[in-house]
């Protein structure tokens, strides 16, 4: 069961290693874009390309959804970046059902792990699998793995990585319960562990105000998607931009925070402790391009601010 890229690399996997995928469970086809197309999951188009026997419920609930899910006599269940489950699906199969998330639970619970740990300046990860309970993401823990932080390492960075590293752990937990060694360890639960909150426009806009350590781990923890943006304010007019790619030059200076420093190739934003020269940006209405590149093409004047 799971949707995006990060499950693909978890279901060719665990083919590849012989187990049988009697189904694959993803989430409803919906429009996307400016065209509204319907765009299929990253895990329906694999599904389809192997020819796996594919279910796409609306409500988990529903009783045919329970029949058919039922028919396919699987013996245990694997969700990676899917949904929660009622009840009535987890504990279904024999060996139950058990989810790989991309964070060292109990920290970094919820719908954005790897986009967290790096906005929050963590220099460790990893991964996670555990049985699902009722709760998200507080079942049981089989097995974990961890893994270091770069320092200007971006969130697609991490997520490629720690695919390949949830795929190891997967094949590892299968082998567990086929043997019958999956000795489990029972989440503490504690006011300091950290949360991964659902991203949207207003915790992925960046805050001028903050340390610019702080804005360059949002930039890059929410690099290339779904992005961090600002508004870029020249004279009357004002654009809401993408930024992907930041560095960071810590130094003292008298500029006003937010000020656009920019020559014939660099705009440098002005922060508390320094300066943020961007890398990559976009502006609307026109494709992700290097700043040289814009600069290039769009003349921004002397006065302009960052907001």
């Amino acid at each position: 069961m799971g949707t995006p890229e990060f499950a693909v690399g978890i279901l060719d996997t665990i083919l590849k290693n012989n187990y049988e995928v009697v189904g694959v469970i993803t989430a409803a086809d919906k429009p996307a874009g400016r065209g509204q197309k319907i765009k299929y999951s990253a895990v329906k188009e694999f599904a389809i390309e192997n020819n796996l026997h594919l279910l796409q419920p609306t409500n988990l609930k529903e009783e045919h959804f329970l029949e058919e899910l039922r028919s396919l006599n699987a013996n245990l269940q694997v969700v990676v970046a899917f949904r929660m489950l009622p009840e009535v699906v987890w504990k279904m199969p024999k060996f139950g059902t058990f989810n790989l998330h991309a964070s060292l639970l109990p920290d970094y619970r919820g719908a954005a792990p790897i986009n967290w740990a790096i906005i929050n300046g963590e220099t460790k990860t990893g991964v996670t699998t555990f049985f699902i309970d009722d709760k998200i993401d507080t079942g049981a823990i089989i097995l974990s793995r961890e893994t270091q932080i770069a320092a200007d390492e971006s969130a697609g960075d991490l997520h490629d990585r720690l695919m390949n590293i949830g795929c190891g752990a997967v094949v590892e937990t299968l082998e567990l319960i086929e043997n019958g060694d999956a000795n489990t360890t029972i989440q503490k639960e504690s006011s300091e562990d950290k949360t991964a909150y659902k991203l949207d426009k207003d915790n992925c806009k960046i805050d001028f105000s903050k340390k610019g350590i702080e804005i360059y781990n949002l930039i890059r923890g929410l690099s290339p998607y779904p992005s961090s943006w600002c508004t870029i304010k020249d004279d009357e007019t004002e654009w809401a931009v993408k930024i992907y790619e930041a560095k960071l030059e810590l130094v003292s200076h008298s500029e006003t925070i937010g000020k656009l420093l920019i020559s014939k190739k660099e705009l440098k934003i002005a922060v508390v402790d320094g300066y943020l020269e961007i890398i990559s940006l976009q502006f609307p209405g026109k494709k992700r391009m290097n700043t040289a590149e814009l600069l290039n093409g769009m003349t921004i004047s002397s006065t302009a601010k960052a907001l």
